[in-house]
């Protein structure tokens, strides 16, 4: 019965001694969790994605907002400063035949008090365009532009170096607030 009992001691030390050692076929903890957990996981790391996802559409939005708002603000200020340039056009031709009443009667033997009171009218209409922004373009003897000048024809150059330039104006252009709102109508050399 000695003999027995040992033996049965021995099994049971062997099965101990089998459950104390790793299995080789044991996966690493990672593996190991349940699938609910893995499922929770994997359900955070999307969350997460969604949510950085989510924080980068609002900053865009958010600053194409502000870069709206910069641009409507310019826009107020620029729509501002050209909102008389329709009566100012308007106004342009009279100041143009101002200007040729002037030149004429200057040539011309005529009463000195008639041009002295029309000059007089002239200086202040353009003090007062002046005082809204606009400037008078100056175009002869400049290089031709077609952003500024009208060609209205072409006529031989008096020399080389006047090729491509304005040589005479026939409408004077002008700004408005550094804006061409009216151009220059304009003979180049060639």
């Amino acid at each position: 019965m000695k003999k027995h009992a040992q033996h049965n001691s021995m099994q049971s030390e062997e099965i101990n001694n089998d459950q104390s050692k790793p299995s080789d076929t044991s996966t690493p903890p990672e593996q190991n969790l349940p699938d609910a957990e893995q499922a929770e996981m994997s359900r955070e790391v999307k969350l997460e994605v969604e949510l950085s996802e989510a924080r980068d559409k609002y900053l865009r939005l958010y600053s194409d907002f502000e870069n709206y708002k910069k641009r409507i603000a310019r826009d107020r200020v620029e729509w501002t400063k050209m909102a008389g340039s329709d009566i100012l056009l308007s106004v342009l031709p009279v100041m143009d035949d101002m200007e040729r009443a002037m030149k004429t009667m200057s040539e011309s033997a005529g009463s000195e008090t008639v041009r002295e009171g029309l000059e007089l009218i002239y200086k202040k209409l353009k003090s007062i365009m002046e005082s809204k922004g606009l400037k008078p373009m100056e175009s002869i003897g400049k290089i031709f532009d077609a952003d500024l000048h009208d060609a209205i024809t072409n006529v031989p150059a008096s020399s080389s170096d006047m090729k491509g330039k304005v040589m005479d104006e026939v409408e004077k252009g002008y700004y408005l607030n550094d804006k061409v709102i009216r151009h220059a109508k304009v003979i180049v050399g060639f």
